[in-house]
């Protein structure tokens, strides 16, 4: 193992910031995989799961069971680790403006489509590098005028060229589920199987750039826009939310990496067994049809449903109290499907989003992510 220290820009004199990367395997000598945990910060169960991987990692780089190379942030968010505000951590937003840690990472597709066009070849084989090469490159020339969008380039510059990009995060309260791009259901079906997940969310666009899409999306962004040249979906990249902020679990933290490690060992990644891989527990899903359960006031949420539970359309999911009067709203889901997260707080203010279910029947429009 191999560990290196990039510096962040600095917000203010007397302070410094920087990333630890643990680099695995050889490069060159196989596929890349990059893996990153909390970068929403405050989603800390993803820190386990990276400690609990750095440990299994370098126990098989020393069996010499790894083909290519690993790239492993355990830590995404240096900024984000240090928010506190009056007691209480603040690790998805930048205090300074507002952005979301995981929104608003360069779209390099446009930057590299015109240089592209004079370069691809007839040879899918030929070109994979080719795209690989100037995306880094598009990567590497980003720019920062503060420290969040300088964080948000030195990852993405890791990134970029990898096989497969997996971010490592969770809901307030949620059983697993994976986010990734539509035309790789079957690899995210696949490590969904891997870690048990009880959603798969699928999408080609999701809104506002998120980290996984920034890595991924390129590729289909100019397999749609270079029809001419054959290119493949070289890279694939999931968010994988790590069920809920509570779930701080040794033994379910050693169950995830190992997860891990078993997908990327049907990946060829690693030169391991795949022994008993588990039945999919979920068929993917439209992220588009996934529904929000939202407040239409403020009041008291009493849940009826916990994530897991398969509902039906109709079905009652909460109650929202009205504190002024005691009114009772009933607040029903449209869809049939899997309730896969629900909000931490029983406090909702107006327009609050209080559940998720994983369903087909919607077709949401715009941006699909939480805000």
């Amino acid at each position: 193992m191999q560990t290196d220290i990039i510096e962040i820009q600095s917000p203010a004199p007397g302070t410094q910031l920087s990333l630890q990367v643990l680099r695995f395997g050889t490069p060159g000598t196989g596929p890349k995989a990059y893996i990153q945990g909390a970068l929403h910060a405050d989603e800390v169960p993803a820190i386990l799961v990276t400690r609990q991987l750095a440990r299994q990692l370098a126990e098989l780089e020393a069996q010499g069971a790894i083909h290519g190379e690993i790239v492993l942030v355990p830590v995404a968010n240096p900024i984000g680790m240090a928010q506190h505000i009056l007691g209480a951590h603040q690790g998805r937003f930048d205090v300074r403006d507002g952005s979301n840690f995981n929104r608003g990472y360069a779209e390099l597709a446009p930057l590299v489509i015109d240089q592209l066009r004079n370069q691809l070849t007839p040879v899918v084989s030929n070109n994979t590098p080719l795209i690989r090469s100037a995306l880094k490159a598009a990567a590497d020339a980003q720019v920062a005028s503060h420290s969040t969008q300088d964080l948000k380039n030195q990852l993405l510059r890791l990134a970029v060229d990898a096989d497969i990009v997996l971010d490592l995060h969770c809901d307030t309260d949620a059983v697993m589920h994976i986010y990734a791009l539509t035309p790789q259901a079957a690899i995210a079906e696949e490590l969904g199987a891997a870690l048990g997940a009880r959603a798969v969310l699928l999408a080609t666009e999701s809104g506002d750039c998120p980290f996984d899409e920034a890595c991924s999306r390129p590729w289909l962004v100019l397999q749609q826009q270079l029809p001419q040249f054959p290119i493949e979906l070289a890279c694939f990249g999931a968010t994988v939310e790590l069920r809920g902020e509570t779930d701080t679990d040794h033994t379910l933290a050693a169950q995830d990496a190992h997860g891990v490690c078993q997908f990327l060992a049907q990946r060829g990644v690693l030169s391991v067994p795949v022994i008993g891989l588990p039945e999919a527990l979920c068929f993917p899903t439209p992220l588009s049809g996934s529904e929000p359960i939202t407040a239409p006031h403020a009041g008291v949420v009493v849940f009826h449903r916990q994530p897991g539970d398969k509902v039906q359309a109709g079905e009652l999911i909460a109650d929202l109290v009205n504190a002024a009067t005691g009114e009772v709203t009933a607040l029903r889901c449209q869809s049939a499907g899997l309730l896969y997260a629900r909000c931490g707080s029983r406090w909702a203010t107006a327009g609050k989003r209080l559940a998720k279910i994983a369903g087909t029947t919607l077709a949401r429009t715009g941006r699909l992510l939480s805000p």
